[in-house]
Formats: C-alpha cells, structure tokens, sequence
C-alpha cells in the first residue's frame, strides 16, 4: 500500500478527532479512547500481508502497554490545574514513564517482557 495513503488516512483520523473534541469533551474522549490507530495498524499489517504471529503480536503486546501507561490520563488533569500545561504534561509523561517502567519490571515475573 502506498505509505502517503497511510500517512493520510491515519493524520485524517487524529485530527478528526481534535476536531471533534473542540466540540464536545466526551465524544471526543471517547474516540480517542477507542482502538482506532491500533485498528488501522492491524489492518495496514494485514493489507502487507504480514504474518499473522506478526498481526497477534502487535495486539497482544497493544493490550500491555496500553495498561502501563494509563496512569497519564489521571496525572495529567490533576497536574494541569496545579501546575500548567506545559509542566503537567512533562511531568505526567515523566511519572507514567517510571510507572510503566516499575509496571514492566513486574510484569517480567509473570513471563511477560515489554524490553
């Protein structure tokens, strides 16, 4: 597939989304929260016809990270009415990258390796 048409339909999705945030916080919340570049992914995997270990991979490994680094988006808000946009969002990214780090550790014990 051509990679300017992948490039253009997932930009198109980011910012249709934004777009629709500037209009209503949940709906746009809720779209970004949903799967729709992980969806793309596995969709653009399986047009190039990669293997499908490849395919499962990607969303199994998708699942993991996912739960390691959602404790952004409940550090973020709370740093953003205390200290800004610019520091929460530093700060938010710092602490969830040492959450996912302490996370990944954990994870390691049960046999699953995110490094």
């Amino acid at each position: 597939m051509n990679i300017w048409l992948k490039y253009a339909i997932t930009a198109s999705l980011v910012v249709i989304i934004s777009e629709v945030a500037k209009r209503s916080d949940r709906i746009g919340a809720l779209l970004a929260s949903l799967p729709l570049v992980t969806l793309l992914t596995l969709i653009w995997l399986y047009v190039e016809k990669q293997p499908i270990a490849k395919i499962s991979n990607h969303a199994y490994y998708t699942f993991w990270y996912v739960l390691g680094t959602l404790p952004f988006f409940l550090l973020f808000p709370y740093l953003l009415n205390k200290f800004g946009f610019g520091m929460a969002l530093l700060s938010s990214s710092l602490l969830t990258a040492l959450f996912f780090a302490l996370f990944a550790t954990v994870l390691q014990s049960f046999k699953i390796t995110l490094f």
